[in-house]
């Protein structure tokens, strides 16, 4: 049973009990007709009633018209001469008195109620669950084993020089004497630069798979809260928790949102996102040494990061992942052209000619949206065609076939364009004309 599913039950069982201890209390003959000790006494003398119960001071009674009754009578020493002489049948009954067990429940039931409650928020407080009330200073950190990650190497392409850095974390994820023997140190920080899409993220992920080690991932956002001190706490908890699953990868995502330099912007020394990027740089590269924690973070703006983050011991190790070039993009088409049915006639090489400045996340748009114009005509295979069409719309937009244009004006733009085929075609030393 989760946290969520077990505190509603708590709070159930607290309602249950106190309704029934309300019910037990309460008055327990509502359905009966409250009524003025005078009214009473009229009507015994006019002879309306038949019958009465007496429980102390308490009278319960039954009009002839069969219609129930409920009085309270004060100390009257003449009320039971004068119901017999109107006829009244009387009815003696001791006054009901509660039990011993119930008396007890209700005298401790508001003190054991207050322990209750101050159990359960003392538990919550020590970390009873990670969805609690007070659990703001847990990691918020994603953790990914062997099992769930199953990107190599394989599964990134266009940035060989990046995967040729980084491949020797994995070696020392694999065999960290093969390093300390020598007195090497590995970097205990890593921190990828390079345009948004270039895979940044998936080549960190290829990095814990290769190794087969357990890969937390966060985002730089994630540390950061309205409540001083949390970040710090968040900081503290994540690497606590990796320091359990040693050697292990921390991946944090887009950390200039925590990173930025100190004392650039408004707001003293005690700003939350600045006690943050304190205890990151002390959990890093502090009195106690966190072997076998490797921390790769992922920054298109390593412009604004604090220079405490990027000195010695720290991230010390700068990979730059680029725009793929030509040789890259044809290798990332071919690997998310695994995933779909492609026909014979598509070739990789003249969409990577055709699509300079895509990054690794736009050559995996130009796919999904190939594969997207397949099914909207009912094709098996994705052919060369719907690779050009997305190219086209990723590139310059939805086709705009509602467009009113005069004949004479798409003349001119026929003639202004095969213009543009004619000249690139006759210099020399220019980019080969692609024809449809």
């Amino acid at each position: 049973m989760n946290n969520v599913a077990r505190n509603i039950l708590v709070w159930l069982v607290i309602a249950l009990v106190m309704m029934a201890v309300f019910n037990q209390l309460g008055d327990r003959r509502s359905a009966q007709t409250q009524v003025e000790y005078s009214q009473f006494i009229d009507e015994v003398k006019g002879g309306r009633v038949a019958k009465v119960i007496i429980e102390g001071q308490v009278i319960r009674g039954v009009r002839t018209d069969q219609t129930p009754f409920t009085t309270y009578a004060p100390s009257d020493p003449w009320l039971v001469s004068d119901l017999l002489k109107s006829g009244v049948k009387v009815e003696a009954k001791p006054q009901e008195e509660p039990s011993f067990l119930m008396s007890l429940f209700v005298s401790w039931f508001p003190m054991l109620l207050l322990v209750g409650v101050w159990v359960f928020f003392m538990r919550q407080m020590q970390g009873g669950g990670r969805g609690g009330a007070f659990s703001f200073g847990k990691s918020r950190a994603r953790l990914l084993d062997e099992s769930t990650n199953q990107i190599t190497f394989a599964d990134v392409a266009g940035c060989e020089e990046a995967k040729e850095e980084v491949a020797e974390l994995v070696d020392f994820l694999r065999d960290p004497s093969r390093f300390q023997k020598l007195g090497g140190r590995i970097p205990r920080g890593v921190l990828m630069v390079g345009s948004p899409g270039t895979g940044k993220t998936l080549l960190a992920k290829a990095i814990a798979g290769e190794a087969k080690v357990p890969f937390f991932s966060i985002s730089g956002s994630d540390f950061v809260e309205m409540f001083v001190g949390v970040g710090a706490a968040r900081v503290r908890d994540m690497f606590e928790t990796a320091k359990k699953q040693s050697p292990c990868i921390v991946f944090i995502d887009e950390i200039d949102a925590v990173g930025r330099q100190r004392g650039a912007g408004l707001g003293g020394g005690n700003d939350e996102r600045e006690q943050t990027l304190n205890q990151l740089l002390v959990e890093m590269d502090g009195f106690e040494a966190n072997s076998g924690i490797i921390v790769i973070a992922a920054t298109n703006r390593p412009d604004v990061l604090d220079p405490a983050l990027l000195r010695p011991g720290r991230f010390d190790r700068q990979v730059v992942v680029p725009l793929p070039d030509i040789r890259g993009r044809e290798q990332i088409l071919n690997v998310h052209m695994r995933k779909v049915p492609i026909a014979p006639d598509v070739k990789p090489e003249i969409l990577a000619r055709g699509t300079p400045g895509f990054s690794g996340a736009d050559l995996a748009n130009l796919v999904n949206e190939a594969a997207l114009f397949a099914a909207r005509g009912n094709k098996r295979l994705v052919d060369m065609d719907d690779f050009e069409r997305a190219k086209d719309k990723i590139m310059m937009g939805a086709e705009r076939r509602s467009m009113v244009m005069p004949e004479h004006e798409r003349r001119n733009t026929a003639y202004h364009e095969s213009g543009h085929a004619i000249v690139a075609r006759l210099l020399p030393k220019t980019d080969p004309v692609h024809t449809r």
